[in-house]
């Protein structure tokens, strides 16, 4: 039984990180978040250590650390621009660290991570889930039993409705979230990366408050992407099944089926993570420089090969007069 700690318990993700470490038969010792609002820590681990202060919360990690409820693990589960910092927090602590989507904001800090993991001997891993997905894997596969020389056309299409309260949360921030493409679509850039291999070009053709799009040359494979928050975008299929989230894979005309298979997927990275064969800092390295990217490219409007769904009219931002 391995012990855990977790950074951001009261955020949207962490209940299947919550889930992974009682699914795989361990324990969580300590938790922190600045929000009180933990109650479904109760479904998993009510006697767990809670905090609501990072001083307290570091004060106790630091008090535990040489008896047998000492941090085999951190789970980081928090904004977006505080990965690096809670990141090295769990380094410090001599702790090996488990971190959502994306691992860091820029490229820049993988390396620095990189050194701290040689200075403490410990290991940083990073959720890259859909690298789980039987269908996804299964494309892979096929991929590399297809043509050697071939480079395919994919069309990528990921939409997933948010309400006004985005703008004002941390992700309606770039600074602090990296933006659309950033997060919400990290892991899709990842998947991509790992089927297709080495990015060889990265064009972006609308870049809104609300939305991403662009192209992306692969060493294997020619894709244009169109991602949303917007519901307004959603297709009239979605719509009419009253759906608020769209994601569609097309590669040569043939969709890609992908659509379940996605509740266990944290579980089955911290399966691999316990058993040594987890995604490490290099394993993320393209698919962050390829947000960063994106993130400081001026778009260039609709020319070239471009996503049909850039052709939608932007929307005004919320708040913005």
């Amino acid at each position: 039984m391995k012990n855990f700690g977790i950074i951001g318990v009261a955020g949207y993700i962490a209940p299947r990180h919550l889930k992974a470490i009682k699914d795989t038969g361990n324990n969580l010792v300590v938790a922190l978040d600045k929000s009180d609002t933990v109650g479904i820590m109760d479904s998993y681990f009510p006697n767990s250590s809670f905090y609501t202060e990072f001083e307290r919360f570091d004060r106790y990690v630091e008090k535990i650390k040489h008896t047998d409820k000492k941090l085999d693990f951190v789970s980081v589960c928090t904004p977006n621009y505080l990965h690096d910092s809670h990141i090295r927090f769990g380094l410090r602590a001599d702790a090996d660290v488990i971190c959502e989507k994306p691992l860091v904001l820029n490229p820049w800090n993988i390396d620095s991570l990189e050194d701290m993991q040689k200075q403490t001997g410990r290991k940083v891993y990073n959720i890259l889930q859909l690298r789980l997905h039987k269908a996804i894997i299964d494309w892979k596969k096929q991929i590399e039993n297809g043509p050697k020389d071939k480079v395919y056309d994919v069309d990528l299409t990921y939409i997933t409705s948010r309400g006004t309260w985005y703008y004002t949360s941390w992700k309606g921030f770039a600074e602090k979230s990296g933006g659309v493409a950033t997060n919400i679509g990290v892991h899709f850039y990842d998947m991509l990366s790992w089927i297709f291999g080495p990015i060889q070009e990265n064009i972006v053709h609308v870049y809104e408050h609300d939305r991403a799009a662009g192209f992306l040359r692969f060493e294997k494979a020619r894709v244009r992407y169109f991602m949303s928050i917007n519901a307004n975008t959603l297709p009239k299929e979605a719509l009419e099944a009253g759906k608020r989230t769209y994601r569609k894979i097309e590669m040569e005309g043939t969709e890609i089926e992908f659509s379940e298979g996605f509740t266990e997927l944290h579980t089955e990275s911290y399966k691999n993570i316990l058993a040594g064969n987890g995604f490490g800092l290099e394993d993320a390295r393209q698919c962050i420089q390829i947000v960063h990217d994106i993130r400081n490219s001026s778009p260039i409007g609709l020319v070239g090969d471009y996503h049909p769904l850039c052709k939608l009219p932007l929307a005004k931002h919320p708040f913005k007069l």
